[in-house]
């Protein structure tokens, strides 16, 4: 067996491991995708080969696969480095084979890494390396006698304090490079170190949003991701000083550190009065305070900054999992609202498909309050154009808007739907290239109406052409790694669109471009020869395309759909390649394919094994059954709308203890955030979700729902809003959740008039919240 093959093995044991499946599963899942196959084909189309491994189990495993081949890249390195210098011996292979993390591998490596001459360095080329050692291992010598034998001016070495500097210098390099005490120093920091925030002095003032943190310890391996990210972002604006505390158990003024303890008995040293012990004991610790403290406080803080990464962009990819598959209004003729005051409120109407058909700006609110020709406006839209649906942007002047425009179909005596959506990255997409190249002689204020109908319509159509980054459902986004949010982010973009499917002749490039397989050279290739040719009449036509080869094709096709095609088939998310299964199903039963879609009874006494071969097993045969039954079923939700109370149009009209209904516009570790109607998002605490204790909010909530919450307490001047959804609470009770948590402000969304509120220590507000931060400061 070759090394790489050797390896290969190696990395796909430890992933099936770790995703608790067999070998052969992760395996067959690594040819897959060394085989140029995408994870959305994987999933749907190859489940025989996986074993059924989701998608999920199929993006872990490809994140999984690229950090252990990296791993095993910066092994093979480290083995060609260690063993070219002469030093690498088979014990020391076996640890560096043995190794499970990059961190451990560095460990091992620190010894042999080349480094500029040290201090160690210049000691052992000055013959001090004999004096460090018998002063190490042999407390009973006396160390200025010792010394003396090593003075040598022409060495460097000009009296016995300078020999023992020397040798102190040997011993230390040699613990702070010790892979095996490196490790159990950081597994008791991992456990007991404190990280300790403070001010810094004379930054009170312009640092007061991180007051919670002004004087604040926690357990570094209990930090949640938002408080960490708080921090860190404290440190980097100025604000805050961040530290390591090893010792939060020791009272304070102790001179020695458990860690000295640890060095000490990881050598078997026993420090008494031996003379070489004071030694001993200044080189342990000065070891542990200027070498090895240092690194781990460095590492322990960057595997901190890591994990809190990690948990952010999952809460980001989460909500916009939860967005992007919110529930479609479907194909009818929209009227987009972008309200506005002094510049006016912009109007754009699309049909069913989309398709831009009037625009036009009115002035209905303040200063200008043309509400009788900005009436006329609308109504003679809505009648022109057979308007079903009335979209209105949540931002500045919204409720006054939607005020206006239930006003003017009640008097018009109009039958049209009005719905708030969120307009989070319209203005990105109304400046972006894509919005220039579909609307070139369209103003930019315009833009942005025509993307708030359209999201009404189909947000996953629309929300795609947005950079995920800019749709305003992340925690903290822009302290995170950038290139580690984006990939993960279009993991799951990806993963939306083709579970959901596409209309090959209605999609744009932006939303082909998601397709798995495809391309945005490939995309806009698709788009041109629509337009060239027509709408495609059969999925074999898309193998005409330009650079849409054999692999793009059987990658996209299952995934793209044609609508009152040729082919029945390939109007539903049954393979090409599975065709023949179909045919085989339609002829033994003696039935035309067409009398097969939707034929629920008939589908259902079905058997799938009695129609599987060597290519298609029972999971493919399964799942056409079910597609045919239901053909390109789409599995977002049923369209629902929140019905905003009226006359609550501002943060000043909440009073305690309204209910009102809201929709749930994201959600963060510490609770949700629900737009009541107001401009101004309220705050469900994690310990008001529910009467049962929850650890995630998401287990209770997730953005795009429709919640019925109580308004436990209003800052009118901070713009802060305290709710329940424990609807039994009352304002100004105690009406805490077995829960300690705080809140910090996740600044990471892009500027919106629709600021959130969010807690803040003791100035946020609740009974539950000031219960909770109580309960944290005892």
């Amino acid at each position: 067996m070759s090394q790489a093959t050797s390896s290969q093995n190696t990395i796909c044991h430890q992933i099936a491991q770790e995703l608790n499946v067999r070998s052969e599963q992760v395996n067959a899942a690594v040819t897959l995708i060394d085989d140029g196959n995408t994870v959305p084909f994987i999933a749907r189309y190859r489940k025989e080969v996986t074993g059924g491994l989701d998608d999920t189990q199929l993006r872990t495993l490809d994140s999984r696969l690229t950090y252990l081949r990296e791993m095993d890249e910066r092994r093979q390195t480290i083995l060609k480095s260690i063993q070219e210098q002469g030093k690498l011996t088979a014990e020391l292979q076996k640890e560096i084979q043995d190794a499970d993390s990059k961190t451990r591998l560095e460990d091992l490596y620190l010894p042999y890494k080349p480094k500029r001459r040290t201090k160690g360095q210049i000691a052992i080329e000055a013959g001090l390396e004999p004096l460090a050692d018998t002063l190490w291992t042999h407390p009973q010598t006396e160390p200025e006698s010792e010394a003396a034998n090593y003075i040598d001016t022409d060495k460097g070495v000009a009296d016995t304090k300078a020999a023992l500097d020397g040798a102190r210098a040997i011993v230390m390099e040699r613990i702070a490079e010790d892979a095996n005490l490196l490790e159990t120093i950081r597994r008791y920091l991992n456990t007991n170190a404190e990280l300790c925030a403070r001010v810094v002095a004379g930054k009170e003032q312009e640092g007061e949003k991180f007051k919670d943190y002004f004087e604040h310890n926690e357990r570094i391996s209990k930090v949640p991701s938002h408080r960490a990210l708080a921090m860190l972002r404290g440190r980097n604006e100025g604000v805050l000083q961040l530290s390591l505390n090893a010792d939060p158990e020791q009272e304070e003024g102790a001179r020695n550190s458990y860690c000295e303890t640890l060095i000490a008995n990881h050598y078997d040293i026993h420090l008494s009065d031996a003379p070489a012990d004071s030694w001993r004991k200044q080189v342990i610790s000065w070891a542990w305070r200027i070498k090895v403290s240092m690194h781990m406080e460095t590492e322990l803080m960057g595997a901190m900054k890591e994990r809190a990464e990690i948990e952010a962009i999952e809460v980001f990819a989460t909500n916009l999992k939860d967005l992007l598959m919110a529930a479609p209004a479907g194909p009818r003729a929209t009227l987009g609202l972008d309200p506005g005051l002094r510049t006016g409120s912009k109007i754009a109407v699309v049909d069913a498909t989309g398709k831009l058909l009037a625009t036009d700006t009115i002035y209905p609110n303040p200063p200008q309050k043309q509400i009788e020709k900005s009436a006329r406006v609308v109504e003679q839209l809505i009648r022109k154009y057979n308007v079903d649906l009335i979209a209105i942007g949540n931002g500045t002047a919204s409720r006054e808007t939607d005020a206006f425009v239930a006003d003017t179909l009640k008097r018009a005596n109009l039958k049209v739907q009005t719905v708030v959506v969120s307009e989070a990255g319209a203005s990105v997409y109304s400046a972006s290239e894509l919005a220039a190249n579909e609307f070139p002689n369209l103003d930019v204020s315009l833009r942005g109406a025509v993307s708030i109908a359209r999201r009404l319509q189909d947000p996953l159509a629309e929300l795609v052409k947005i950079d995920p980054k800019s749709i305003g459902v992340g925690q903290y986004q822009h302290d995170v790694s950038q290139n580690m949010l984006a990939k993960r982010l279009d993991a799951i973009v990806e993963d939306c669109v083709n579970a959901v499917g596409v209309d090959v002749n209605t999609a744009s490039p932006a939303l082909l471009t998601r397709v798995a397989g495809l391309s945005s050279t490939i995309a806009q290739n698709i788009v041109n020869y629509r337009d060239e040719n027509g709408r495609f009449e059969a999925r074999t036509a898309l193998k005409k395309v330009a650079r849409l080869g054999p692999k793009a094709f059987e990658q996209c096709a299952g995934f793209l759909r044609i609508m009152d095609g040729k082919n029945p088939l390939d109007a539903s998310a049954v393979h090409p390649e599975a065709y023949p299964v179909v045919k085989n199903i339609a002829e033994k039963n003696q039935k035309a394919v067409k009398g097969l879609i939707g034929n629920s009874d008939f589908l259902r006494s079905l058997k799938a094994v009695d129609y599987t071969d060597d290519t298609f097993g029972v999971p493919t045969v399964s799942d056409i059954i079910k597609e045919l039954d239901k053909p390109g079923r789409d599995p977002r939700p049923e369209f629902k709308t929140a019905t905003f109370a009226d006359g609550i149009n501002e943060v000043s009209d909440l009073e305690p203890g309204m209910v009102l209904e809201g929709v749930v516009s994201n959600v963060a570790n510490f609770g949700a955030f629900v737009d009541i109607g107001v401009h101004q998002d309220g705050l469900v605490h994690i310990s008001a979700l529910t009467d049962r204790f929850v650890s995630d909010p998401r287990e209770v909530v997730k953005a795009g729902d429709i919640v019925k919450v109580k308004v436990m307490e209003v800052d009118v001047q901070r713009k802060r809003i305290a709710l329940s959804m424990r609807l039994t609470d009352e304002p100004g009770q105690d009406n805490r959740a077995t829960r300690s948590d705080r809140g910090a402000k996740p600044k990471g969304q892009p500027r919106n008039p629709r600021q959130r509120s969010e807690p803040q220590g003791n100035s946020a507000m609740g009974g539950a919240f000031a219960a909770a931060f109580a309960k944290a400061k005892k």
